[in-house]
């Protein structure tokens, strides 16, 4: 799994497209990577979810042409979301042989088990039981901080589903999907993964990383300019869920 800041790097002979072929010289032909997609044109925000509208809120004629023009979410051809994800996602989702998961805001992965952590990803609860994050801790698997920082951790909403803690909270949306060629509005459920599943006082994604490093856990060195750390998934994973059992409670 892997967060990567280019411009943190530095300049690069070759450009993003370098970066990849050398992590897939190290992966092998039997390595998989994988990375956060998201979707360029999501409506996410629209819902009030965060810092968006809330749609309800808008006159009738504004909501009917947002649904009527809003374009469908399609696995194969929608771009990444770059300007939150960053310019390395598209690459990859265009790399030959790369698999994208079917929820508008799931994963590419390219390599030997691409299709076993992307099949079927779930509509409800995305980061929940079954889920790509799961199936990477289940596989071995490590998540590689490419120059980005420790709040940008995707892992750590695995955690949020998992942990044991009350009263977490959720948010509802709609996202338009292509559905055998037709567009279809459908309705998402998951836990409030942009403003936290709980009130808490700073970014906890970046307060369990910086913790799991602080205990000594990873291995940590520079590519370029950039400060990198290597984790393991399922460790990671499991602090991050008696960090918040014990904090959040």
């Amino acid at each position: 799994m892997l967060h990567a800041s280019v411009k943190r790097i530095g300049r690069i002979a070759g450009g993003p497209q370098i970066i990849l072929d050398a992590l897939f010289e190290v992966l092998t032909p039997e390595g998989t990577l994988m990375m956060l997609m998201g979707w360029e044109d999501n409506p996410y925000n629209i819902f009030g979810i965060s810092f968006g509208e809330d749609i309800d809120k808008w006159p009738e004629n504004k909501r009917r042409a947002f649904y009527d023009t809003c374009p469908g979410f399609d696995p194969e051809y929608s771009r990444s979301d770059v300007r939150e994800m960053g310019v390395l996602t598209e690459y990859l989702r265009t790399y030959p042989g790369s698999i994208r998961s079917r929820h508008p805001l799931g994963y590419a992965a390219v390599g030997k088990l691409a299709r076993y952590l992307l099949k079927d990803q779930q509509w409800q609860y995305r980061e929940g039981t079954g889920s790509p994050l799961e199936k990477l801790c289940n596989a071995g698997g490590k998540v590689l901080l490419l120059g980005a920082p420790a709040g940008t951790v995707t892992l750590i909403h695995s955690a949020e589903n998992h942990a044991d803690i009350p009263n977490k909270k959720t948010v509802r949306y709609k996202m338009p999907i292509l559905q055998n060629g037709d567009r279809v509005w459908k309705d998402f459920e998951e836990y409030d993964f942009i403003n936290g599943i709980v009130p808490w006082p700073e970014d906890y994604f970046k307060s369990i990383v910086d913790e799991y490093i602080e205990k000594g856990n990873g291995v940590q060195g520079h590519v370029g300019m950039a400060e990198c750390h290597l984790f393991d998934a399922r460790d990671l994973n499991s602090f991050g869920v008696n960090w918040m059992e014990r904090n959040f409670r």
